[in-house]
């Protein structure tokens, strides 16, 4: 894969994962075409070497994985991990406000959002809805309205003089949306909405919403800008970014060694869940696979947590450490806290900067100022539940948690080629 052929399909990527369920059906769709077999977690499996299985667990979480020429026992496996969910604004089970004619919906705050940047944007709104057809039968289904259909004004400087310098924004009472005006005797429900536009996109008739789980997202698609193209601004960078470069390098594998991609919901909330990465998703897949060979395959794997890292600010450079500002297009970031925030150790890093050396590509470290908290991933919670060797890892951005993040053109492609070539090392420990 080259790289221009990389950032295009990132790019569109981006644009068809407005949420974890869209990322998922994506993602999906390319293992599908790449000749993958679905397992489903209900039926008996039966998994033969040199073959390709992905698991879908909630429509949400999704683990695809090689198992190689030889016994994973005997081989160890080549594990990335990512996750598809991002801080967002959710819509309440009973979300209709209505205020001096303007239809609104309550939202709950999902994740650690950077809330002032909601303001102002053009925003769609997209997930997952459970509903009874017409055969009175329980399904679901995605919906994505696509077209800007809600906005989240401002209020005036002129009505707020300290706006600049001291407005708080409140969760409850300055987030919900505008959709659109209505009389004063209209009793539209946000149900009849949905139904008609699932109605609207597939033609399946709605016989009853009986739930749904909805984010707002930003309309605006993403780009590639900088006046030398140097960057790609997009929504939901943290983490789909991670999720696509994983599963570029698993598909671009030689399929000879057993490797594993696992993309989970939830990171953003604690991963506490049955698809999360604090849940046993990924351990009843590795047990189904290695089967009474588990403990030996774990020994002789390695896990590499791919989630973005904080990229030194040009206004905020005394935000990090002074020997540790990655820069945006100097190659991947290995994240290191000794208070074990990541799960880096000496030995997974050096499995990387060793590839990446021999590939003749860039990569740099990141370790939090002594007096600032760190963020986690994946990365603490997956080495801690599998007992399996562990490095964090991402590529530099700005704008972490924001509507609308950046990163650099090159830094993806770099991280990709490094972990294809993870992927299909004969030995890694």
């Amino acid at each position: 894969m080259e790289h221009a052929e990389f950032n295009t399909g990132l790019l569109k990527f981006l644009n068809a994962s407005p949420t974890p369920w869209h990322a998922v059906a994506t993602m999906k769709s390319q293992l599908d075409a790449a000749g993958f077999e679905e397992l489903d977690e209900k039926d008996d499996w039966s998994v033969d070497q040199n073959r390709s299985y992905y698991v879908i667990r909630n429509g949400s979480s999704i683990v695809a994985f090689r198992t190689g020429a030889r016994d994973a026992s005997a081989s160890g496996i080549r594990m990335v991990g990512a996750h598809t969910d991002s801080p967002c604004l959710k819509v309440k089970p009973n979300p209709e406000l209505r205020r001096k004619g303007f239809f609104q919906l309550g939202v709950e705050v999902y994740g650690g959002v950077l809330m002032n940047p909601w303001f102002d944007r053009d925003l769609s709104l997209a997930g997952r809805v459970t509903f009874l057809d017409g055969h009175n039968k329980v399904s679901d289904t995605l919906v994505d309205f696509r077209k800007p259909v809600a906005f989240i004004p401002s209020l005036a400087i002129h009505l707020d003089r300290e706006a600049n310098s001291s407005r708080t924004v409140n969760a409850q009472t300055d987030l919900p949306p505008v959709l659109m005006q209505v009389p004063d005797d209209d009793a539209t429900s946000f149900n009849e909405l949905l139904g008609q536009q699932i109605a609207s996109e597939s033609g399946t008739k709605v016989h009853k919403i009986l739930g749904y789980e909805l984010s707002f997202y930003d309309a605006q698609e993403a780009a590639v800008v900088g006046l030398r193209d140097n960057f790609i601004a997009s929504a939901r960078l943290d983490n789909l970014l991670s999720c696509y470069i994983g599963l570029q390098a698993l598909l671009n594998t030689s399929g000879d060694e057993a490797a594993l991609l696992v993309c989970n919901d939830h990171e953003e909330v604690g991963s506490m869940s049955s698809e999360g990465a604090q849940g046993p998703f990924l351990t009843a897949v590795l047990d189904r696979w290695c089967g009474a060979g588990k403990a030996r395959a774990i020994a002789r794997s390695m896990m590499i947590s791919a989630d973005n890292a904080h990229g030194v600010h040009p206004n905020y450079m005394d935000k990090h450490d002074e020997n540790h500002g990655p820069v945006l297009n100097k190659g991947p970031v290995i994240k290191v806290n000794h208070n074990q925030r990541y799960a880096t150790n000496s030995r997974s890093a050096a499995v990387y900067r060793h590839i990446s050396d021999e590939l003749g590509l860039p990569h740099q470290t990141f370790v939090v100022r002594s007096d600032m908290g760190c963020g986690s991933t994946i990365g603490p919670v997956t080495a801690a539940n599998l007992g399996v060797t562990t490095l964090d890892i991402g590529v530099p951005q700005f704008g972490m948690h924001s509507i609308r993040e950046l990163i650099g053109t090159e830094d993806g492609f770099t991280m990709f080629r490094v972990l294809a070539e993870f992927m299909q090392r004969e030995q890694v420990l």
